[in-house]
Parts: C-alpha cells; structure tokens; sequence
C-alpha cells in the first residue's frame, strides 16, 4: 500500500485493506444504511397512506358501521334509537326467504364447479392449441367479461323474453318443445340466470387458465409424449396438476362470486318470480332500500360478510396453504 493510499485513508476515515483498498469505515456504513432504511420508510409510509385511508374509510368505517345499525329497528329516517339486539340477526335466520336466497346462492356457486370449470378449462385447453384463428376465438371467448353486467342482464332480458330472440331461435331449427317462459318459471329461472352468468364470467376463466397454461414447460409434454402417453394421459398426468394453484384460484374466485351476486339477477328478475331466483345480495337491497328496513337490511349485510370471509379463512386454511407456501419456499405441489 501506497503513502498516498494511507494518506486518503486518513483523511476518509477509513482503514486500508489488501493490495490497496481502502474499506469504509464501519460506523459510516452503519450510518449510511440507517438513513437508507429511514428513507426507504418514508418512502412506503407515503405510497401506502392513500390507499390505507381509502381502506379504512370505505371498508372497515362501512362495516362497522353495519354493524352498528344491525343492532337497531330504523328506516333510514333519523338517528336510531329502538335497540333490538340480536332481533334482526334471528329474524333473519327463520325467514324462509332469506333462507332460500341462501340456498339459491349455494346451488349458484355448486354449479360454478360442476358445469363451469369443466367447460372453462376445456375451452382453455382448446384455444391453448395450435388452431388457425386462435387469437381470435380467444378475443371472442374473452369479449362477454369485457361488457358490464347491466349492459349483460338487458341484452339477455330482451332475448328471454316470450316471442324474443331465443324462442324465435328454437323454433327456427324445429325445437318448439324446448320454448318456455325462461325467466318466469319458478322452477327454471334460476337455471336460466345461471346460462346467462356463465355466458358472462366463462372468458375471465379461460384468460387465467391460459395464463396458467404458459407456465406449463413444453418439455414435459414432449417426455411424455416419447415415453408413449396420449394427449389425454399427458393433460390428465402433467397439465392438470401443474395448474392446480390456478384451479384453485378460480374456484376461490367463482365461488365468492356466486355469494355475491347481485347485478344480473336484480337487473333481469328482481329476485323474482316469488323469490325464486332471490339471492342474499338482493333480499338486504330489497328489504333496506324497498322496504326501508335498514336496520334489519344491515344485519343480512353482515350475516353475507361473515359468510364470505369464513369461506375465504378456511379455503385458504386448507386449500390455498400449500399454494402460498409454494409461493414462499420455491416450490408449489
């Protein structure tokens, strides 16, 4: 080392080390990270204030709220001032048409496996294919997510309606027999909401599995293929199970969304006829804002929040646990 390395070093504070280097003091690297690390806070304390105010004023202060109103008789007119307690929460839970709201919830959601996944994930496998125009059959799949739901519920209102577009379709082919009044029979309504809901959500589904599909290395389809596997065995042996986190994905999705929904079915039917396609989003409308039962109305709010989160606790208790530990360790099963 140089007189004039010592020099510098004496001047910088620092010590010299081999072949010349000077290293940096200690205490001054100790001092420079913990700016740095002030800073950094700073810096995700600022980027993280508006959206946490956002949070806790749209989401934690409404719930709480909810609650609060939950525990009153009050029309919306006024502070409250009748407490009732757990009336409304009891009330709620012996009528029999929020009870049939939440079956008809449940039967919404037991669908969306059975028939939706299926057809979602085969139409993915399909267009994830080698096929002349795949870009756009997946614009076309992709094209009823993009359109909102009131604009969805009104177009398919008109179709289903006596004489509309579907009817005048079915008896164009010599399918007379299959026209019936789609959304006023009790016992077909549902059914019927649930084609329109899958005609809908069907393209979010095919654009996450075919983002899921990508991860798929093509050099495991191309062993199995020389080891003598069939293009079913190689889908149902190594394509499935690799995109298993994004199945279970969808499935968390779809069936929220089921609790949820709301829109098509207000739209087209108003719960109707006779509360047979009623869901819980549209008894708490149309007890609160119809019959302003806003106390009454908030408790069945709260009993669909606590319904949601307890699905979304234990599904990610013991089906998505191994996906976020996946996610962590490097590894996903």
């Amino acid at each position: 080392m140089t007189t004039l390395d010592h020099a510098d070093a004496a001047r910088t504070g620092a010590r010299p080390g081999p072949r010349g280097a000077v290293a940096a003091a200690p205490k001054g690297r100790k001092s420079t990270g913990r700016r740095l690390s002030v800073r950094s806070r700073w810096e995700l304390a600022l980027l993280l204030t508006p959206a946490l105010v956002l949070f806790v004023l749209f989401v934690l202060v409404s719930i709480a709220a909810a609650v609060y109103y939950s525990f009153f008789d009050w029309n919306g007119f006024g502070p409250p001032t009748k407490l009732v307690g757990f009336a409304n929460y009891t009330k709620a839970l012996a009528d029999p048409m929020f009870q049939g709201a939440v079956r008809h919830n449940l039967q919404f959601a037991a669908l969306s496996v059975v028939v939706q996944l299926p057809l979602t994930l085969g139409l993915a496998l399909l267009l994830n294919g080698r096929l002349r125009g795949r870009a756009v059959l997946r614009l076309i799949a992709f094209t009823p997510y993009v359109l909102s739901e009131a604009i969805t519920a009104v177009a398919w209102l008109v179709m289903l309606q006596p004489g509309g577009a579907v009817d005048e379709g079915l008896r164009s082919v010599g399918l007379d027999g299959l026209v019936h009044e789609w959304l006023a029979d009790q016992d077909l309504v549902l059914y019927t909401l649930f084609v329109v809901a899958t005609w809908k959500y069907i393209g979010f589904g095919v654009i996450l599995f075919l983002a899921g599909l990508q991860g798929v290395p093509a050099e495991l389809r191309e062993a199995a293929a020389l080891d003598g596997a069939t293009q079913w065995q190689t889908t149902r042996k190594v394509v499935l199970p690799l995109l298993g986190p994004t199945i279970r994905i969808w499935i968390f999705l779809s069936v929220i969304g089921s609790l949820q929904l709301f829109e098509l079915v207000w739209i087209m039917t108003l719960g109707g006829p006779a509360g047979s396609s009623a869901t819980m989003a549209t008894y708490v409308i149309d007890r609160g804002f119809r019959r302003y039962q806003f106390g009454y109305g908030s408790a069945v709010a709260v009993l669909l929040f606590a319904v949601c989160f307890v699905f979304a606790l234990l599904y990610q208790r013991f089906a998505l646990r191994r996906d976020t530990a996946g996610a962590l360790s490097g590894r996903v099963d």
